[in-house]
């Protein structure tokens, strides 16, 4: 698997893991996945209390963790494509 797709799907997971993979948006990636902890936190605490807004959330973050997929993998190509792929 390449590294742009293994970031991709770090990213999706956990958004700001494939970044660090790729070696890029080191700050933000570790302030995106301190985020992502505690709204995972948030996410089970309101999960039997509030199932409407469970649903809105869950739908909201795979949205989020989509897009951070997308771009982890726009970043890693053109990374490689210019030849400024981190380890390289």
């Amino acid at each position: 698997m390449s590294k742009p797709r293994i970031a991709a799907v770090a990213n999706f997971f956990f958004p700001g893991a494939g970044y660090l993979i790729l070696g890029v948006k080191r700050t933000l990636a570790l302030l995106w996945l301190a985020g992502v902890i505690a709204l995972t936190a948030v996410e089970f605490g309101i999960r039997d209390s509030e199932p409407t807004l469970y649903g809105v959330m869950f739908a909201a973050v795979f949205v989020m963790n989509t897009a951070f997929a997308i771009d982890a993998y726009q970043t890693g190509t053109a990374l490689e494509r210019d030849g400024t792929a981190a380890g390289a």
